[in-house]
C-alpha cells in the first residue's frame, strides 16, 4: 500500500495515529449548528447598488456568500466535478506521477497540507494547479481522464471572469472606483485546489482542513452537491454552510482584508470529513500578481483612521503562508503596523 495518499482505495477501520488531533483541538461536531442566514446575492438582479451594497454587508458580516445566477454555465461546472471525480478514481500508480510535496511545483497531487511541517496530518488529498495564464499551465496537467484539460480550461475561464466581477463589486461597495482592486491587484494568477476527503472511520477526531483563512485575495468554492463539509467560524461558533444548486460560495481572502483596512474579514472556515462518502469540492484562487503592493486603501485611511497593515508585497505574504502551519495564528498578524 502507498501511504502518500488517502485515495488509494484503502477502506480504513481505524483513523491512523498521524491523524488524531489532541482533544482541545478536534472538531466537536454536535456542537455545530447549521448556519441558517447564509448571505446569497443574485447577480442576475438589475440593481447594481443592491447587489453592490449587499456584498459590502456580507464582506463586513460574514467574510463569505453565495452567488446565484452566476452566469458560469450548469454544463460547465457539471463537467469540472465529473473530471474532478474521474481523476480521483484512477489507479493509484497513476495519480501518483503527479505527486510532490513542494509547495513551489505549479502542477502536483498532494495530502494533508504541508506534510513536511506538520505533526498532525488532515484527512484530504488534493490536485493543486496553477491555471493563468493557461497556454503557459495546461501542458502540465493531467492527461488522465482524456477530456480533463479541456474541461478544466473551459470551467477556469468563465470562473475567472465571475471573480473579476465580484472584485468590482467589491471595491465599489468599499465606495472606491470598479477598477481599483483589479489596478492594485495587478494581472493575477489563478490557482486552483481540487480538494478530495475520503470517507473517514472516526471523523470527530481530525478534519479535512482545520480552521484557517485563505491567502489569496478571493476564492470561489464549488461544493458538493451531494455532501456537506464546509463550516465557518461566526460570533465564535462555527457554523455548517449547506451547499445549494448552481451556486457558489465566494469567500473574501487575507488580501481583501488587507486592502480594505480591516472593514472587510477573511473567513475563518475548514472543512470535516464523514463515515459513509466521500467528498470533492473545487477551490478556484484569485490571487494579486506577485509583484502587487498590497496596503490599505488611501481613500480608507484619508479621513484620519490608522493604516492597520503596513505595505508588503503578494510574494512576501504567499512565502509566509507557506512556511508555517496551516492552524498557526492569523498571517495577517504577522504585518501588522505594531
Amino acid at each position: 500500500m502507498d501511504k502518500r495518499v488517502l485515495s488509494s482505495g484503502i477502506q480504513y477501520q481505524n483513523l491512523p495515529e498521524s491523524y488524531v488531533r489532541p482533544e482541545s483541538e478536534r472538531p466537536r461536531l454536535s456542537e455545530v449548528s447549521e448556519c441558517e442566514d447564509v448571505p446569497t446575492i443574485d447577480l442576475g438582479c438589475r440593481n447594481r447598488r443592491q447587489i453592490v451594497e449587499e456584498i459590502g454587508e456580507a464582506c463586513k458580516s460574514y467574510g463569505f456568500f453565495q452567488v446565484i445566477n452566476h452566469g458560469v454555465p450548469i454544463e460547465a461546472v457539471k463537467e469540472m466535478a465529473e473530471v474532478a471525480h474521474g481523476f480521483f478514481k484512477l489507479p493509484v500508480e497513476e495519480k501518483l506521477k503527479l505527486y510532490s510535496e513542494d509547495p513551489s511545483k505549479t502542477t502536483r497531487l498532494s495530502t494533508s497540507f504541508n506534510v513536511n511541517k506538520e505533526s498532525v496530518h488532515n484527512w484530504r488529498d488534493y490536485l493543486r494547479l496553477h491555471c493563468y495564464p493557461l497556454d503557459k499551465y495546461v501542458p502540465e496537467w493531467p492527461s488522465n481522464p482524456p477530456s480533463f484539460r479541456e474541461r478544466v480550461t473551459k470551467y477556469c475561464k468563465v470562473v475567472r471572469e465571475l471573480g473579476m466581477r465580484i472584485e468590482e463589486y467589491i471595491s465599489e461597495s468599499l465606495g472606491l472606483e470598479k477598477e481599483y482592486m483589479r489596478n492594485v491587484l495587478g494581472e493575477q494568477g489563478q490557482h486552483m485546489a481540487v480538494n478530495y476527503y475520503p470517507p473517514c472511520p472516526e471523523p470527530e477526531l481530525t478534519y479535512g482542513l482545520p480552521g484557517h483563512t485563505d491567502p489569496n485575495a478571493l476564492t470561489i468554492l464549488l461544493q458538493d452537491l451531494n455532501v456537506a463539509g464546509l463550516q465557518v467560524l461566526k460570533d465564535g461558533k462555527w457554523l455548517a454552510v449547506s451547499p445549494q444548486p448552481n451556486a457558489f460560495v465566494i469567500n473574501i481572502g487575507d488580501q481583501l482584508q488587507a486592502l480594505s483596512n480591516g472593514l472587510y474579514k477573511s473567513v475563518w472556515h475548514r472543512a470535516v470529513v464523514n463515515v459513509e462518502k466521500p467528498r470533492l469540492s473545487v477551490a478556484s484562487f484569485l490571487c494579486p500578481n506577485d509583484e502587487a503592493l498590497i496596503s490599505p486603501a488611501q481613500p480608507l485611511t484619508q479621513d484620519g483612521s490608522a493604516a492597520i497593515y503596513r505595505g508588503f508585497t503578494y510574494a512576501e505574504y504567499y512565502k509566509k503562508f507557506w512556511s508555517r502551519n496551516l492552524d498557526e495564528e492569523h498571517c495577517l498578524e504577522l504585518f501588522k503596523n505594531k
